[in-house]
């Protein structure tokens, strides 16, 4: 069998960075400056998810969080090329020990399925999300399918057609 915390943790985080990864690419480079209020800007959201998807899984699979480049797409790359050489087996036992880390000035002490469930995916979509907001409010022509790979929609209807 296997192990949920794999299932649940490395595939997602790999699969959504690819989307990611599209998104940057058809918005452009000065579109990552975009933001959504005073949050961070649309790249660093990005970068933020990626290092929340190393942040989680790596703990999960009992490996250090390697250090990551600045640059976002060399970041998002290592990020998915770890993820992708992260194997089920590495989660075996994850889900009996504990994980002690901060979520800014909180010391937290979770068990592996709320390190996860509770933690770590909310945070990853949160900043993805927010970047994808950011694009969005920027202007950059995105939707649904262009986040999370599975929708389809017709061209959009417009009244002048």
């Amino acid at each position: 069998m296997i192990p949920p915390l794999y299932t649940a943790s490395a595939p997602v985080f790999r699969h959504y960075l690819g989307q990611a990864m599209q998104m940057i690419e058809k918005a452009g480079p000065e579109a990552m400056a975009a933001r959504v209020a005073d949050s961070y800007p649309a790249g660093q959201q990005f970068a933020t998810a990626a290092g929340f998807a190393m942040r989680v899984a790596c703990p999960l699979a009992g490996r250090e969080v390697p250090d990551l480049p600045q640059a976002l797409a060399p970041r998002l790359a290592v990020v998915r090329a770890t993820l992708g050489a992260l194997r089920p087996d590495d989660f075996r036992g994850a889900e009996t020990r504990r994980y002690v880390h901060k979520a800014g000035m909180a010391e937290l002490d979770q068990s592996a399925e709320d390190f996860l469930h509770l933690y770590g995916l909310p945070n990853f979509f949160f900043h993805l999300t927010m970047g994808y907001a950011a694009l969005r409010a920027a202007g950059v022509d995105l939707g649904k399918a262009d986040f999370d790979g599975f929708h389809a929609y017709p061209p959009a209807f417009h009244a002048d057609d």
